[in-house]
């Protein structure tokens, strides 16, 4: 018998495996039908800015412009005008429910970035139940002057503030658009996140020829999402105190493997969930434990960081990121 069990976040998880936040996991409904697959933790539906700003009639927004860039993609959730119909009250209800009807661990999820009310819902959502908080920030620089060291500044501010006001473990979901994504996720650490999400994935951008407007478009991801995840959960092993968690191009059992030997102590995942279906999980737990028996594994904390970039007999294939192998290798 293998043992599928790994440590996030201060927990120790039956499973690598945790369904990120969406739709699929904003009722108690579905986190059962979850929890009775298999799925080891989840991240629940994200509580947004707007539905908080429309309970506190205040808000600093001096990040969330940019609110379009956020994983979560905009068709998934409410628009702005159904935000009346709303009340965040009611969203903190349901999370207490969820986290007593359920065995798993439940983390809790904030979009966007403010300086004002906002910060206080970290702490509602703790005393809701849950058992740690995801930071979901991914800000786009628009403007030509702003110093790429001031918007490093603004994710760390914010970190900084939300560890004073709650105690649970917090991890910031990033992405790798920073000149040094390692240097960055150092600062973080130094900042007092707990985890990194490995990485956030942004909305498709498009543009109208009818309407002559831009658009937002659902951005799930496939198995070939998943090379920047590999690579930087690779280089960031051991060069980090604190825990990974692939999230990106997670849609097999396979995937889940190659992140873990990347270097990655769990995985998150949600389009392949609204892809094939939340039984998706027995299935890639079933892949997972059938490859380490043939492999004759006994624990998943055993492969973890095997192949990263400590590791590797091929460090070039995470440090450089030349074309040229790949195509004069490439054969049709």
């Amino acid at each position: 018998m293998v043992d599928l069990t790994t440590k996030y976040l201060g927990m120790t998880l039956k499973n690598p495996l945790i369904a990120s936040a969406s739709l699929l996991t904003g009722s108690l409904d579905n986190v059962k039908k979850l929890e009775d697959s298999g799925i080891a933790a989840v991240v629940l539906q994200s509580i947004f800015e707007e539905q908080i700003n429309k309970e506190i009639h205040q808000i600093d927004h001096f990040l969330f412009r940019n609110r379009d860039s956020f994983s979560e993609a905009t068709e998934f959730f409410p628009q702005d005008e159904d935000f009346d119909h709303i009340r965040p009250d009611a969203y903190l209800e349901e999370v207490a429910r969820i986290k007593q009807s359920v065995d798993i661990p439940v983390i809790g999820s904030l979009n966007g970035v403010s300086d004002g009310g906002w910060i206080d819902y970290a702490t509602k959502l703790q005393d809701a139940g849950v058992d740690a908080l995801e930071l979901n920030v991914t800000y786009v620089p628009t403007d030509a002057t702003l110093n790429p060291r001031e918007v490093e500044e603004m994710y760390i501010k914010t970190i900084k503030d939300l560890k004073a006001h709650v105690k649970i473990p917090l991890s910031l979901k990033m992405n790798s658009c920073f000149t040094n994504p390692a240097f960055t996720a150092k600062q973080f650490e130094d900042a007092g996140v707990n985890a990194l999400t490995i990485f956030d994935n942004p909305t498709l951008v498009d543009i109208d020829l009818e309407e002559l407007t831009t658009l937002t478009k659902v951005n799930l991801t496939s198995s070939s999402s998943l090379s920047q995840t590999l690579r930087w959960c690779a280089i960031l092993y051991n060069q980090l105190d604190i825990d990974l968690c692939a999230n990106t191009g997670i849609h097999s059992g396979e995937d889940v493997l190659k992140a873990l030997m990347s270097g990655a102590k769990a995985t998150s995942f949600a389009s392949v969930l609204f892809q094939k279906g939340i039984s998706e999980v027995s299935i890639m737990l079933e892949f997972i434990e059938q490859w380490m028996i043939e492999k004759e594994y006994k624990s998943i904390t055993q492969m973890i960081g095997s192949i990263s970039l400590e590791h590797t007999d091929n460090p070039a294939a995470f440090e450089r990121s030349s074309y040229m192998h790949a195509l004069t290798t490439y054969r049709y």
